[in-house]
């Protein structure tokens, strides 16, 4: 009797078949309805119901800061819907791979999908490639996926992501990176060492002009973050301030040579949050 080998059903080909290195053009092709940002465009009886109408989570500030070891992240913890808190613990900064992490602001469920389905990429491509994305390759391919979000974000879904990353392949004092994108996917290295998105943006850029030093340390650091975010805080109602009572605070992501990214535990972010809000205490317009 002839073997013949098992034909696969209809749709899984794609599957098991060689394919690009990059995960993104491979969901493209095959299933695009899964892509974030595949908002439907309003039909003619839309009328007023327009996808901008909708009262959907929007993160707010994000803060990031090249010290003297690597870089830092740093955001709040609240999202909002128009002038209600709609989560107060939001997870905002992510770790997409060994040396790099990206903070959004903007439509809150779009951009939590792209920054996985971007994490994804990173790790598909070096499954595939059998090395690393370099970080220039990290931050161009970031600002394609923001780019092929512009029809989203003609409807009012804006996503504006902010990444940092170690480049390893770098001098140790330039090895440290923040870049920044506008919503056509425009991207932008950062050279003052530091740098905000999000709703309060311009407090937190304010504050880390006056407080921070690319020389710095890393406890230092986190300080300076966490009181920019206190800052942004203090004059936005959109970015949340650290919660005491219920212990949320601040999610802080560093990332060196020596340890890759690492989310700095809520323990340690607490015992700085406290010891800001004695300080503010003590001298409220700090």
């Amino acid at each position: 009797m002839e073997f013949r080998p098992p034909v696969p059903p209809p749709g899984l080909s794609a599957y098991l078949a060689p394919g690009p290195s990059s995960f993104t053009d491979f969901v493209t092709a095959n299933a695009p309805h899964l892509l974030p940002g595949r908002v439907p465009e309003p039909g003619p009886a839309a009328g007023a119901a327009t996808p901008g109408g909708l009262l959907t989570p929007h993160a707010t500030t994000i803060v990031a800061l090249v010290f003297r070891e690597g870089v830092l992240i740093a955001g709040d913890r609240r999202a909002t819907a128009g002038n209600v808190i709609a989560q107060r613990d939001i997870e905002k900064v992510f770790i997409t791979d060994s040396y790099s992490a990206v903070g959004i602001a903007g439509a809150a469920g779009i951009a939590v999908q792209m920054v996985r389905l971007y994490t994804v990429e990173l790790e598909h491509y070096e499954k595939m490639e059998g090395v690393p994305l370099s970080l220039d390759g990290k931050t161009n391919k970031l600002a394609s996926m923001v780019a092929s979000n512009l029809g989203a974000a003609l409807q009012g879904f804006v996503v504006v992501p902010l990444f940092v990353g170690y480049d390893i392949d770098a001098e140790p004092s330039k090895a440290g990176r923040i870049v920044t994108y506008d919503a056509t996917g425009g991207r932008y290295d950062e050279w003052q060492g530091y740098h905000s998105v999000g709703s309060r943006s311009v407090f937190a850029k304010s504050s880390l002009k006056k407080l921070h030093r690319t020389d710095a340390d890393l406890d230092t650091t986190i300080r300076n973050a966490v009181e920019a975010l206190y800052d942004a805080a203090d004059d936005d109602t959109a970015t949340g301030g650290p919660d005491l009572t219920r212990g949320i605070y601040p999610v802080v992501v560093s990332i060196t040579a020596a340890e890759g990214a690492v989310r700095h535990l809520d323990e340690e972010i607490g015992a700085v949050v406290r010891e800001v809000v004695a300080a503010r205490t003590e001298n409220p317009g700090a």
